[in-house]
C-alpha cells in the first residue's frame, strides 16, 4: 500500500530536486537524457549510427556496393587537418568510398554546424575534397 504524501513531503521533494543538476534530475525521475539535435541511435548489422537517417543512408551505400556503382565503402574515414605544419583538428566523415574513380566523403546533416562548416573548408582547402551532404 502506498503512502500518502503530506504537503510538507511536496515541498521538500521539491526543494530537493532545485539543488540537483539536471543529469541527476533526469536520472532520479526516469526521464533519459534528450539529444541535442533530437537524433535517435540506430543499429545496423551490428553497427551504431547516430541517427536513423545516417543507418539508412548506410543501408543504400550497401546496396550500390553490391551493385558495382560504388566500392571501398568505409565507415568514419578519419583526416588529420594541418596547416602550415600543424595539426588543427582531424575531421571524421560518415562515410568514404570510391565513385567513378573518385574519392567520395560523405557525411550525413540534420544540422551544419560551424565546426562543420569550417572543418569542410579545410577539406577542400587541404586534401580537394568536396564533402558530399546528404
Amino acid at each position: 500500500m502506498s503512502e500518502r504524501w503530506t504537503l510538507e513531503d511536496v515541498d521538500n521533494y521539491r526543494a530537493r530536486l532545485r539543488d540537483l543538476r539536471p543529469r541527476d534530475h533526469m536520472r532520479l525521475t526516469g526521464i533519459g537524457k534528450i539529444p541535442k539535435y533530437r537524433n535517435v541511435k540506430t543499429e545496423v548489422d551490428g553497427i551504431k549510427f547516430d541517427s536513423k537517417k545516417e543507418a539508412a543512408r548506410y543501408q543504400e551505400l550497401k546496396t550500390l556496393e553490391k551493385a558495382g556503382e560504388i566500392n571501398g565503402l568505409t565507415l568514419q574515414p578519419k583526416y588529420e587537418l594541418k596547416v602550415n605544419g600543424e595539426k588543427i583538428c582531424y575531421y571524421i566523415g560518415d562515410f568514404g568510398y570510391i565513385e567513378n574513380g573518385s574519392v567520395v566523403i560523405e557525411d550525413v546533416k540534420g544540422v551544419r554546424t560551424h565546426a562543420y562548416r569550417i572543418k569542410s573548408k579545410l577539406m577542400r582547402a587541404i586534401y580537394g575534397i568536396t564533402i558530399r551532404e546528404t
